[in-house]
């Protein structure tokens, strides 16, 4: 048994591969990563995910929450992902949902404070990433993948419970969105639902260890997540969560040919001086007068 097994109490005699998840993409579209099969693949020892986990005490409040009452912190990194798992840093920009995301906030820049150098830096966000390529190239093979990297934290208290966000059931406009929980402390709820397009309800989970991995083709199913409560009413309930998407570039926009001028097409400038049009032949008012028609005996 190796270190590493045994720090995760880990039977090593059983088979922790991830493919046999990752086919689920393709149909239902949506499966449940086990922790014990995350924790393996990314080498994540307890005290490796306790590390990881402290990014979240620096995360900044979501301004866009203040109204709803739900205290959510978070923060939000834009990368290029290439097939080798090769990181393409691009510069931080608004957060703006993709056309076919929520509509509360199609059309709306929302600004989150970006990620920090240390979590951007951190080798278990980089095997995570891995991880998700390798999920994602079974629903497509891109040259290069656009990632939005979401952490969140979700708090609640007996008055004040860790409400879903107003995005209820929606899409995140990408091809693959998972959700990896990183750690929560005193909280029930939190249940994570995936649907079908219609809104019947496909999957149900909560995510209740750290590591355990939420994947869904995003392009087939819709999502949402219930209120966070805490379980002893007298302390603060916290759950912590890595919201990563990858989607296909966006099609480079059509350009159309200019439409070919018709043979014997020239330029004519109006005497008007207003304008000058290309027209085929020769409009009626610049024709030369006909001679009158022969008149009929």
């Amino acid at each position: 048994m190796s270190d590493l097994d045994l720090a995760l109490g880990l039977d090593p005699s059983l088979d922790f591969g991830l493919e046999p998840f990752i086919r689920q993409l393709v149909d239902p579209g949506v499966c449940l990563v086990p922790a014990e099969v995350t924790a393996r693949r990314l080498c994540a020892d307890p005290e490796r995910w306790a590390a990881f986990d402290r990014h979240w005490d620096d995360l900044a409040p979501d301004p866009y929450l203040r109204s709803s009452g739900t205290l959510r912190l978070r923060r939000y990194g834009l990368i290029g992902l290439s097939r080798s798992g090769e990181r393409r840093p691009r510069p931080h920009e608004p957060f703006l949902e993709p056309g076919d995301g929520h509509p509360l906030y199609v059309g709306r820049e929302r600004h989150f404070e970006p990620l920090t150098d240390a979590f951007a830096a951190d080798p278990l966000l980089a095997d995570i990433l891995a991880l998700l390529a390798e999920a994602a190239s079974v629903l497509a093979d891109p040259p290069e993948w656009t990632v939005r990297i979401h952490p969140f934290r979700v708090l609640a208290t007996a008055g004040r419970p860790g409400a879903p966000p107003p995005d209820g059931v929606h899409r995140a406009g990408a091809t693959l969105v998972s959700s990896l929980l990183v750690d929560h402390g005193n909280a029930d709820g939190g249940e994570s639902t995936v649907y079908h397009p219609d809104g019947v309800p496909l999957f149900r989970t909560v995510l209740d260890r750290p590591g355990t991995l939420l994947l869904g083709d995003d392009r087939r199913t819709l999502h949402g997540v219930s209120a966070v409560r805490p379980r002893a009413p007298g302390r603060c309930a916290h759950r912590d969560v890595l919201v990563i998407t990858l989607a296909e570039p966006a099609p480079e926009p059509r350009r159309l040919s200019p439409s070919p001028v018709p043979v014997g097409a020239r330029a004519r400038t109006h005497r008007s001086g207003a304008h000058a049009t290309a027209i085929a032949g020769e409009t009626r008012e610049d024709r030369p007068s006909r001679p009158d028609q022969r008149r009929r005996s």
